[in-house]
């Protein structure tokens, strides 16, 4: 990925742009926010840079708002509302003056023009820098996991003979088919990339995976819950039947009268971002946060891990999960269960894991589980301490769990 400029840099070209506005942007320094709206994929070269740099500003003034859409109503995230009237991106706002579009965004806030120039805005602007990078970061990451899974296609296609047997590939379905399963298509026609071949484990370590059929949020006596989360690590509606759903309604510590008084999970989540400075905007996918686990230690639940597996595309309307993703995950869970074990003196041998990536991700249930069993595997290899339960809602699912398992348990010497 091209070179990015530094946060400073595109903070200082922010406010040179602040008075004079989008209509003069020609002749304000912008060679930073040039460069990062063409990494971010928003304008092609010099024909269009200055058309690319408003909609670089535009998408970075969304972003600030959660996801959800830019408007100038009182519901809408404030830094996000203020960012727009600041540089004109509302309709009907391009050109007003300056002074005017600083009026606007102080309102926003309830505070004076000067208060605002001296509290607000200079949060807005390093705000809004850091949301214009992410963009470009995140654009660029796509497209060096397109070019890897692109390279990993074409190797695929040449009939690579490994060590697990020979893979090839049906070019009229796009299905890879290999001696130990298959891979079918995304929709998209591109074949969904099957894991590496796994290190032998020793029986011993395969057993210790386990799998029900149950709900997460029903499982007891498990030291570490993990729950699927997109990459903004903003969990699903109370109401809603996903994991992160249900154990963020299971882990709300209630009244008598079952009003909730503490939205554990939410809170803990929210903290973690403004500690790391990632409020609003996303993590790494495969990022794994640690929470409290609420109303859950009644269960005997002792800690709720959050895994950043899903990114939100299409302006949220779906979701998007690499299967790699999935094993990159796993990683971050045993990683920092290892680093808990230590530090927090309570004793962590089990993890439960729901089938990451095969709800609103959208990965077919046996592609998931393959990644996950073949992550899975990786881990106990190194570290056969932990017992692993998998847990699934529906039979179908946890029927597909326990073939990956037996094939996982199988293949051991």
């Amino acid at each position: 990925m091209r070179t990015l400029p530094t946060h400073q840099s595109l903070v200082e070209e922010l406010r040179a742009i602040r008075r004079p506005g989008l209509p003069r942007l020609r002749h304000c320094p912008h060679e930073g926010l040039r460069e990062v709206a063409v990494v971010a994929g928003l304008c092609a070269g010099e024909g269009d840079e200055l058309v690319g740099i408003e909609r670089l500003l535009a998408a970075a003034a969304q972003r600030l708002t959660g996801g959800g859409p830019l408007r100038d109503e009182p519901d809408c995230d404030p830094l996000a509302r203020a960012a727009a009237h600041t540089f004109g991106l509302f309709a009907d706002r391009r050109g007003v003056a300056a002074a005017d579009r600083r009026k606007a965004a102080a309102a926003v806030y309830g505070v004076t023009t000067e208060r605002f120039r001296r509290s607000q805005e200079p949060e807005l602007m390093s705000e809004l820098a850091a949301a214009a990078l992410a963009l470009a970061r995140e654009a660029g990451t796509a497209r060096a996991a397109a070019t890897v899974h692109t390279a990993a296609t074409a190797t695929i296609r040449a009939a690579v003979t490994t060590d697990t047997g020979t893979v090839t590939t049906d070019t009229d379905t796009g299905t890879v088919t290999t001696d130990t399963g298959t891979a079918t298509a995304d929709g998209t026609g591109t074949s969904i990339p099957e894991p590496p071949p796994a290190r032998p484990v020793p029986p011993r370590t395969a057993n210790r995976i386990t799998v029900q059929v149950c709900p997460i949020e029903a499982v007891r006596d498990a030291d570490i819950l993990v729950s699927s989360e997109n990459t903004y690590l903003e969990m699903s509606k109370i109401f809603r039947s996903t994991v992160s759903g249900a154990l963020r309604r299971a882990a709300a510590v209630r009244d008598d009268a079952g009003k909730i008084v503490d939205d554990v999970l939410p809170r803990e989540l929210n903290a973690w971002l403004r500690s790391h400075g990632r409020t609003g905007l996303s993590v790494r996918p495969g990022t794994v946060v640690p929470t409290a686990p609420g109303a859950l230690a009644a269960h005997g639940v002792r800690r709720v891990y959050h895994a950043a597996v899903s990114m939100p595309v299409d302006g949220g309307v779906r979701y998007h999960v690499a299967p790699a993703v999935l094993a990159e995950a796993v990683r971050g869970v045993f990683a920092l269960a290892r680093t808990e074990r230590e530090t927090l003196s309570v004793r962590l041998s089990t993890i439960c894991f729901p089938l990451l990536g095969a709800g609103q991700g959208g990965l077919p249930a046996d592609v998931a589980a393959r990644w996950l069993l073949w992550a899975l595997r990786q881990e106990l290899y190194e570290d056969s301490t932990w017992q692993v339960r998998l847990v699934a809602r529906r039979p179908e699912r946890a029927e597909i769990l326990r073939t990956e398992a037996l094939r996982a348990a199988n293949s051991a010497p």
